[in-house]
């Protein structure tokens, strides 16, 4: 069983500087050993039900502290880990773990500002720099909030209190409303859409081109379509990229639609918005400054830990619209736009302290990190796409417009659809299971694809090298057991 510790003891000032001391040691070995690539399994590979048992075991056995936080650290995927190409999850910054150290023991909510005023602050430091980004004006405003699920399902209520007939908010729906959205785009605004009450006949997924892109040529007979069926389209949602190919649609062309049509403009950047950053690649999100609002996750390719998004209005006043109601406990007006409660824009009112782990990473590390990080990661997935079509025994399903690439290994030419899915199912499965590399796999056009995101700027070329050799090596493993076996 557990030590019980007295309330004194939780609060222990010497013991915790001498546990933080050896936390700091236990964190900085374990990043150096992976960036040396050294005895570490990118992905441990257990059971889920493994996994809780040893857990729930672990609970009642008496250790101390640092021992157990080094057993989560051995246990976790190592997103730290070159090798590691699966999700699109950053590889933060150390600084970031540092700041979080400090936010989590101050412990403010940024709500109202007496909970927080430091990051109600920097909040609008960050959110007005991003903005800057974009492209837009002086009377953008933004919000950071926990995620770009909750972000995109924030501006569609904000399009939603704009564009639709009547006031929601207060009235409740007596139209049936429906948005326009690209087939590629991310499952949460799909799940959004259906929170908001307008379920699948409210969601117009709109087809997309060879490239991925939303068929912006399609547009005016969908929005047709939905008027016939007695829908009132109020916003058009554009991906910047989209979530299996990372594909930017044509937000140009979206723009002068939406303007055309008023509708509202929300752009899903979560994951390749952070092209704002970066001179170089910000010609992919063209258009993305005409957009009503941009959603833009810190946490993907911005080098900071989960979760941390930026939502942000052309117009920013909108957002207080949005959400205007009382609570006399925490402000005195619900309609006068105090930038410093944050909670009247968002529906977090205790929310987290975000903008720090973005603030520190950009004090501690100049104003132009973001853009280095952003053209390494896309410069990376270019030299892997062209490994890729160097070798006869892979197909690249796309060329890559983000960091993210789609390929098969595909040896034979007479080998059908469902044997090359069952072949690169069985030999990620198999990839995943040695802990050599971590990526993941998606399906497009119905082909089963092998999907790596490169996320670490230390991955390598020579990385990609073993990474396509040892799917080779897996590859010609299983075809010659199912050969044998035949």
């Amino acid at each position: 069983m557990t030590t019980e510790s007295s309330l004194a003891d939780v609060y222990d000032v010497e013991q915790f500087r001498m546990l933080g001391k050896e936390l700091i040691d236990a964190l900085a070995d374990h990043l150096g050993d992976l960036q040396n690539k050294k005895a570490h399994k990118v992905y441990p590979d257990n059971a889920p039900d493994e996994e809780f048992q040893f857990w729930k075991e672990s609970l009642g056995i008496t250790s101390e502290p640092i021992q157990t936080l080094k057993t989560i650290l051995q246990r976790s995927q190592q997103t730290q880990h070159p090798k590691y190409m699966g999700h699109q999850t950053a590889a933060p910054a150390p600084i970031s773990a540092l700041t979080g150290l400090v936010t989590n023991m101050i412990n403010n909510s940024t709500g109202v500002y007496e909970m927080g005023p430091v990051s109600n602050a920097m909040e609008r430091v960050i959110t007005d720099f991003t903005a800057k980004k974009i492209g837009y004006g002086s009377s953008s405003s933004g919000i950071m909030t926990s995620g770009g699920s909750l972000a995109n399902l924030t501006a569609l209520l904000a399009a939603r209190k704009d564009k639709a007939p009547h006031n929601v908010w207060e009235e409740g729906h007596n139209k049936k409303l429906a948005v326009l959205v690209s087939a590629e785009a991310h499952y949460c605004i799909d799940r959004a859409a259906r929170i908001l009450g307008l379920g699948d006949k409210g969601i117009i997924k709109v087809p997309v081109d060879s490239n991925f892109k939303i068929r912006t040529d399609l547009l005016p007979c969908y929005l047709e379509k939905a008027k016939a069926d007695g829908l009132h389209v109020f916003c058009i949602i554009g991906c910047a990229g989209s979530t299996a190919t990372g594909s930017y649609d044509d937000l140009k062309e979206l723009s002068k639609f939406s303007e055309a049509h008023n509708l509202w403009l929300h752009v899903d950047g979560a994951h390749g918005g952070a092209v704002v950053f970066s001179e170089k690649y910000r010609n992919r999100a063209k258009g993305i400054e005409k957009a009503d609002s941009v959603a833009i996750d810190f946490h993907k390719m911005l080098m900071t830990p989960v979760l941390n998004t930026a939502l942000v209005f052309k117009e920013g006043n909108k957002v207080y619209r949005t959400f205007a109601q009382r609570a006399q406990y925490l402000w005195d007006s619900p309609e006068t736009e105090e930038w410093y409660n944050s909670a009247k824009r968002t529906f977090e009112c205790s929310k987290p302290f975000l903008s720090a782990q973005v603030y520190l990473i950009l004090k501690t590390h100049g104003m132009g990190i973001f853009e280095k990080n952003v053209n390494q990661l896309y410069d990376s997935a270019k030299t892997l796409s062209e490994l890729v079509s160097e070798k006869s025994s892979f197909q690249l399903v796309h060329e890559p417009e983000s960091n993210i690439v789609n390929f098969r290994y595909a040896p034979h030419k007479n080998m059908s659809i469902s044997e090359l899915n069952t072949l690169n199912t069985d030999i990620r499965k198999k990839i995943v299971a040695s802990g050599n590399f971590y990526i993941v796999q998606t399906t497009i056009a119905d082909q089963r694809t092998l999907r790596c995101t490169v996320m670490n700027p230390l991955t390598s070329k020579s990385d990609f090298i073993e990474l396509l050799n040892e799917i080779e090596k897996q590859g010609s493993f299983i075809l010659n057991k199912t050969t044998l076996l035949a």
